[in-house]
């Protein structure tokens, strides 16, 4: 985790102290019936902050960074998510509304914050100077300073000299803001509640508030709404489980809100003291129109990836969309070469591998890059990527939307490229034909997949795939030829296949996933069957099935096809040696016809391995009937009598031969059934 929690007598500390400020009235109520813990053993021990049982501070100390010997602070911003929930939820906001938050900030500082006798370090981005603090105004969350002794201060500015500081407190009748403060160690114990308010006063509004939250409707609860939500999105930005775009979006929508709403009311504020009937009223009271509405088309975008189950879908359309480049505007396709350290043998080797016998008199134009990203990066269309043995880590999303190919110098195992950060996908693919072979992916505590084929066709040959979460998914529209290749380690399916895709997987090894391969549902009015080409794939010791077949319940009044008896012609279902082979299978057979396979399947003498691949092939078959069914229903119901040519020209799939399974814990085949509208 990017921070560590406090030590559970820190956070048992938070409680106790946070219990005493439990709310006053009827809708804090659940704040105040909270129990103290961990530091109160018994019911009637004093709630007083300073009486636990264990004498001393339970928080840790810090030493500033600088050139001015400043006393250590306490060390409070890496509490935990649920400290800093159960604070605000529990403690501070309980169930206020937006309008009341300041208020129920200042009765909790009240209870929990020690009036005077504390120091603490006031930090601004141009100086830092040691202060002590002689009273609290609660109401307006500042504490009242004056500078200490002996004279500690630091400047980052040149410009900005001791007399400034001195004037700028004056300025200020000595009266800072508590998130500004910085509170200084002691060991006694007496100041830890002191540090946690403050430090949850300053997360707070650092993190949380958002100056245009006044302006929210205020018949919600604020923590619901507001709080919780960004509190979970910052611990995930922390924790790496948000893509890097989506929090430099984030980041960005942030920053643009904020410049337009300062705009906003200063055109506000002009607009309530000028002539209401001046033609330079009517000017502004357009421009704060369309002030507002760019602030809340903004704010929208803040709260979709705020809320944390349509952040992946923002993550996912902002990589399905990469724009490809094309060749390059001088029609020159360049070889870029990557290695971390180059020797003289390893680039003769090189040189006469992979440049040689191609080379044909022409000259060629070679990059050299110590980073695999950045050499992806440097693509345009045409362009091949040769990886030397090596470890290589990358941060951030291997984008590929040009046709290149990327090919290791050796075994897979010897070139390794390890995804750093967990937020992001992987590969994104969406060039048109990308080859990728004899490389090595790994994943660690990543929670997007290790390769996305989002467009296009992407050849993976010889590659070996160590997935955390997700493996390989084949989206709508897309092609996937994987061949000779290993994966593992999956938490969800090793290879997803969606409808309408193209997938072919020859000889392959499957194994320790959650599922093995994953068939999406396909039997939408808006889907297209998908082509699924499996040939001596070894799919084993998956937690679930080996493959599954994801559908809906389908309606009671559409029969199902293997019910149904007609004659009519029918390819042979062709069987032997422990292999089954369904092939050619066209959409215009009648569905009728599946009863005559059923039979023959039934009859048949196969072994458990060749059953598998009948099953398989069976299922999927039934099920492409069955959407035949359904969209001829549909067409019936729009007055259609001729079902749709491309529908019918559709194929099924190409075959299903000669696959493995074993040690799957539930089996080499399984359905999962929905209900369309649970």
């Amino acid at each position: 985790m990017a921070e560590q929690g406090l030590a559970g007598s820190a956070s048992g500390l938070q409680q106790e102290g946070l219990g005493a400020a439990a709310g006053s009235d009827a809708r804090r109520e659940r704040a105040g019936d909270a129990k103290p813990d961990l530091l109160q053993e018994d019911d009637d021990s004093s709630s007083d902050y300073g009486s636990g049982d264990k004498p001393g501070t339970a928080l840790g100390r810090s030493a500033p960074n600088g050139n001015v010997h400043f006393p250590d602070i306490f060390h409070t911003n890496n509490l935990l998510f649920y400290e800093r929930f159960k604070a605000y939820q529990d403690f501070i906001l309980a169930d206020c509304k937006v309008s009341e938050v300041k208020e129920f900030t200042a009765e909790y500082l009240a209870k929990v914050l020690e009036p005077s006798g504390w120091q603490a370090v006031w930090r601004t981005k141009v100086f830092e100077v040691l202060v002590e603090v002689i009273d609290v105004e609660y109401s307006a969350l500042k504490a009242v300073v004056q500078l200490s002794e002996p004279f500690l201060c630091e400047l980052r500015d040149s410009t900005f000299t001791l007399e400034c500081v001195q004037e700028l407190l004056e300025m200020k009748e000595h009266k800072i803001l508590l998130q500004e403060l910085w509170v200084v160690y002691d060991e006694s114990g007496e100041f830890d509640h002191t540090a946690l308010a403050v430090e949850h006063v300053r997360f707070f509004y650092q993190c949380i508030w958002r100056t245009w939250d006044e302006e929210e409707d205020d018949d919600f609860d604020y923590f619901v709404r507001c709080v919780e939500p960004r509190l979970k999105l910052h611990y995930d930005i922390l924790e790496h489980r948000v893509p890097s775009g989506l929090v430099a979006n984030y980041q960005n929508y942030l920053s643009q809100c904020e410049e337009l709403y300062s705009k906003f009311l200063h055109v506000r504020n002009r607009l309530s003291s000028s002539d209401l009937d001046s033609e330079v009223e009517n000017v502004s009271m357009v421009e704060g129109l369309k002030l507002y509405e760019k602030i809340e088309h903004l704010k929208r975008k803040l709260k979709l990836i705020e809320n944390p189950l349509l952040r992946y879908v923002c993550g996912y359309q902002k990589y399905s969309s990469l724009q490809a480049k094309g060749l390059r505007p001088t029609g020159a396709k360049i070889t870029h070469v990557v290695s971390s350290t180059m020797v003289a043998s390893m680039l003769q080797s090189l040189i006469r591998d992979k440049f040689c016998p191609q080379s044909c008199g022409e000259e060629q134009e070679i990059q050299f890059h110590n980073d695999p990203l950045a050499a992806v990066n440097a693509c345009y269309e045409g362009d091949r990527v040769i990886i030397c043995p090596g470890h290589y880590v990358v941060d951030g999303v291997v984008c590929i939307a040009d046709s290149v190919e990327l090919e290791g110098y050796g075994l897979p195992d010897d070139i390794v490229i390890e995804k750093r950060g967990k937020g992001d996908n992987f590969v994104d693919c969406t060039g048109g034909n990308i080859r990728i072979s004899s490389l090595k992916f790994v994943q660690h505590d990543a929670v997007e997949g290790i390769l996305n084929v989002h467009h296009g066709k992407t050849t993976l040959e010889n590659c070996v795939l160590q997935c955390e979460t997700a493996g390989v998914t084949v989206r709508t529209s897309a092609e996937l030829l994987m061949k000779n290749s290993d994966l593992y380690g999956a938490k969800g399916p090793g290879v997803a296949i969606y409808p309408g895709s193209t997938c072919t997987l020859l000889g392959n090894g499957i194994h320790h996933c959650k599922e093995g391969i994953l068939i999406k549902n396909f039997l939408g009015e808006h889907y297209d069957i998908p082509k699924i080409t499996m040939v001596n794939n070894m799919i084993h010791n998956n937690e679930g099935c080996g493959v599954v077949m994801v559908r809906p319940t389908v309606p009671s009044d559409v029969k199902d096809a293997s019910a149904e008896t007609s004659k009519g012609n029918t390819q042979p279902i062709q069987s032997g040696n422990g292999t089954a082979c369904v092939e050619g299978f066209r959409q215009e057979l009648a569905p009728e016809c599946l009863t005559d396979e059923l039979e023959l399947y039934e009859q048949a003498e196969i072994s458990e391995q060749t059953e598998s691949n009948y099953k398989i092939a069976l299922e999927l078959m039934v099920t492409s009937a069955k959407k035949i069914q359904l969209e001829k229903r549909r067409l019936s119901e729009r007055g259609i009598t001729q079902a749709d040519d491309n529908l019918m020209s559709q194929e099924m799939f190409v075959s299903i031969v000669g696959n493995q399974f074993k040690w799957n814990g539930k089996g080499s085949f399984g359905t999962f059934l929905f209900c369309p509208d649970s």
